[in-house]
């Protein structure tokens, strides 16, 4: 039986998107401590998807989601404000939401997806902002050094 109407793509370039993170590199963000891998980066939407890896210790300055993120912990444990995380856990954070700190209480896995940009503060100014462009600049950075290699 025929389907009642066409639902073939308007767009024939429309395909799955793999990713095979086992050929990505890990990027360190700060040495020694923090490490990202960059999973996908959507420049239609402004999403993006990463891994992070951190070292027991490392500490993510207070920030404000400019937008929804979700989280979901392989291993370890994250203390995200007054809550601890640990592996099978699912975190949702709301546009809007602002919070101190997050700390990496053991060595850290976790897949990080955000619909828009983060916003780093400390008590008086701004210290950084991770939108999908700062994104893509990593991964094209990565690329360009390891093609140096």
């Amino acid at each position: 039986m025929a389907l009642p109407q066409d639902i073939r793509p308007l767009n024939s370039e429309l395909a799955d998107s793999i990713t095979r993170s086992a050929e990505i590199p890990w990027i360190e963000s700060r040495p020694g401590q923090a490490w990202t891998k960059i999973l996908w980066v959507g420049q239609e939407s402004g999403r993006w998807a990463v891994l992070l890896k951190w070292k027991k210790g490392y500490v993510a300055p207070p920030h404000k989601h400019l937008s929804a993120a979700f989280a979901f912990v392989l291993s370890g444990r994250l203390k995200v404000r007054n809550n601890v995380y640990g592996p099978g856990d699912f975190l949702h954070e709301t546009n809007g939401m602002v919070h101190g700190a997050t700390e990496a209480l053991e060595d850290t896995e976790y897949l990080f997806f955000c619909d828009g940009p983060v916003l780093f503060f400390d008590k008086d100014s701004f210290t950084g902002y991770r939108g999908w462009e700062q994104i893509l600049q990593m991964q094209q950075e990565a690329q360009a050094k390891q093609a140096a290699e």
